[in-house]
């Protein structure tokens, strides 16, 4: 008897994220950090999109000779085809070893040295932070930091794959963190 396909979404995304389409058997070289993190790992209900949705501050050690940085987020327990992307920021000065708590949500960001963020996967410009589909269950989001040859030189409203084309041939360097979100039991009110 033959089966007609399950026309339901996956329970997860079967797509890589993006470091692994960079370099998928690196080393990394780049510590990333956040204080927003619990004891287990959990990122603070403050950066989630059920609560103020915003962006954490992050840390992370220099790479020398970068002349910009990069950052994704993305879920890849997200129950779609690819990964969800919560957040593409680019052009992070080479300088800078930090990103503070809850920047706006605009394409350029003049107080961190002009740095442009693009559209996530919510379809706004900015951070969208962790939104979990109740009874899901545990995300992870893939905090990755990709250290840059050259700036890039496109605007806000590129796709994620153009992104990832400019950081294979541009990369000196990556990290990731991992931090873990999952739907509050009783969703705050909007």
């Amino acid at each position: 008897m033959a089966h007609s396909p399950d026309p339901s979404p996956p329970d997860h995304s079967g797509d890589a994220i993006t470091i692994q389409k960079i370099q998928p058997f690196g080393d990394g070289g780049i510590v990333l950090t956040t204080p927003s993190l619990d004891v287990d790992g959990h990122l603070e209900d403050r950066h989630s999109a059920y609560h103020e949705n915003r962006s954490p501050p992050l840390v992370w050690t220099p790479v020398e000779g970068a002349a910009a940085y990069a950052i994704v987020v993305e879920d890849p327990d997200a129950p779609r085809e690819r990964p969800f992307v919560h957040w593409l920021i680019w052009n992070i000065p080479g300088e800078a070893t930090s990103l503070p708590e809850g920047l706006p949500n605009t394409p350029g960001l003049g107080q961190v040295g002009g740095a442009v963020q693009g559209v996530n996967d919510n379809g706004a410009v900015g951070w969208f932070g962790p939104r979990p589909p109740p009874g899901h269950g545990l995300h992870r989001y893939h905090f990755q930091i990709f250290a840059l040859a050259e700036r890039l030189t496109f605007g806000p409203n590129i796709p994620l794959e153009t992104l990832v084309s400019a950081l294979k041939g541009d990369t000196l360097a990556d990290g990731v963190l991992v931090a873990t979100y999952e739907a509050p039991e009783t969703l705050p009110p909007h």
